[in-house]
């Protein structure tokens, strides 16, 4: 994982923000070409929204790449281009709650912050909560602190999403027992795979509605991807035309 080679916060915040809902498989090569256009976080900061949507194509959820176009921008503005080391600042950051904090902190600055995401409570639920049926993450984060390695706080959380994972692919450590447990509803015959469609077909060119609606064949869940997209400053409408957001 590219991110684990070099630990700088761009690299990571990119990473964490593209692993929210989306496996690492399916990250990598996108985390890669993302790099390559832009290598750091003035390349970002600089970029129309539209941009940085083309590069994020193929991710879904598509509200992330606006947070970390934004987070880009105010870590230019505010900061000078030096990213903030205290999780207070990172949280100031649009996308970025206390578990990617968090995740920065770990990762780029090895500092034993405390965060809580899937193969943490993997590891979690299997050694500490078996016979437990719903755990919240903040009885997680109770534990965690009491664990964390906090002489090597990266390698450790890194061994953890390792372990995780393998715990994951072997049936054990259930997320059902997650308190904040959502099961992903199926992308085909979704809202949201309208949604990206409709921003597919806008990365090339601006459509009049009427086009849009014919060149997608779309059915009733055309209004409500591009209301949603629109209400989340993705696409704007010029002159009759609808792009994507610059």
């Amino acid at each position: 994982m590219p991110w684990r080679e070099d630990t700088r916060p761009y690299f990571v915040l990119v990473s964490e923000i593209m692993l929210q809902q989306t496996q690492v498989e399916r990250v990598v090569p996108k985390f890669e070409a993302f790099i390559r256009r832009f290598p750091d976080i003035a390349s970002v900061a600089q970029a129309s929204l539209a941009e940085v949507l083309q590069l994020w194509s193929g991710l879904g959820y598509n509200r992330r790449a606006k947070f970390l176009h934004q987070a880009a921008q105010r870590i230019m503005a505010d900061y000078g281009g030096n990213f903030p080391e205290t999780e207070r600042e990172l949280m100031t950051l649009p996308g970025v709650g206390k578990n990617t904090a968090g995740a920065i902190l770990a990762y780029s600055f090895n500092q034993p912050a405390v965060f809580i995401e899937t193969n943490v409570r993997t590891v979690y639920f299997h050694h500490f909560f078996e016979d437990q049926a719903l755990v919240t993450d903040k009885e997680l984060a109770t534990i965690v602190a009491q664990t964390v390695d906090t002489e090597h706080p990266r390698e450790w959380y890194w061994a953890i999403m390792d372990y995780g994972t393998s715990l994951k692919q072997t049936g054990g450590g259930r997320l059902d027992k997650s308190h904040h447990y959502k099961k992903q509803s199926p992308l085909k015959g979704s809202v949201r795979e309208v949604r990206g469609q409709i921003l597919k077909a806008l990365a090339t060119q601006s459509y009049s509605e009427d086009a849009l609606r014919k060149l997608l064949a779309a059915d009733d869940r055309f209004v409500l991807a591009l209301e949603g997209l629109q209400k989340d400053g993705l696409v704007s409408q010029t002159d009759g035309q609808l792009h994507l957001s610059l």
